[in-house]
């Protein structure tokens, strides 16, 4: 099935939907890369699970919001994908930040946060894919 993009760029309210997405991908990438490192430097029992959701997530953050930017019509389909592992980067990032203490869980609970922001973004303009056809 071939999704037509038709209107997009021409939609104001579809456009402002895209650009705070992309906007948000490129924040949770960001946050993701920050957690991933602090992790690293950590240098602790217990941190490759977290390490590796944020490896996953500033990935396919970054893929989302360069086939956003180009308007392409499968960044439905990363929309939906970048939601799910957004979701599960938070989660692993809010246990992770529970079982540590001072300033390496502020990194963790705020690499959670926008992970949650970027999620909710993402299903948001996943959701959008039935107006496009």
């Amino acid at each position: 099935m071939t999704l037509q993009m038709q209107g997009t760029s021409t939609n104001p309210q579809m456009q402002q939907h895209l650009q705070e997405c992309i906007r948000n991908c490129l924040d949770c990438a960001q946050a993701c890369e920050t957690c991933f490192a602090e992790c690293v430097r950590m240098d602790m029992q217990g941190m490759a699970e977290c390490i590796s959701s944020c490896r996953d997530c500033a990935d396919i953050c970054m893929l989302d919001a360069k086939l956003m930017s180009r308007e392409s019509p499968m960044h439905f389909d990363t929309c939906e994908l970048c939601a799910k592992i957004c979701e599960q980067c938070a989660d692993i990032c809010t246990r992770t930040a529970s079982a540590q203490q001072g300033q390496h869980s502020n990194t963790m609970q705020q690499c959670a946060d926008i992970c949650r922001r970027c999620a909710q973004s993402c299903r948001a303009m996943a959701s959008m894919r039935t107006g496009m056809h």
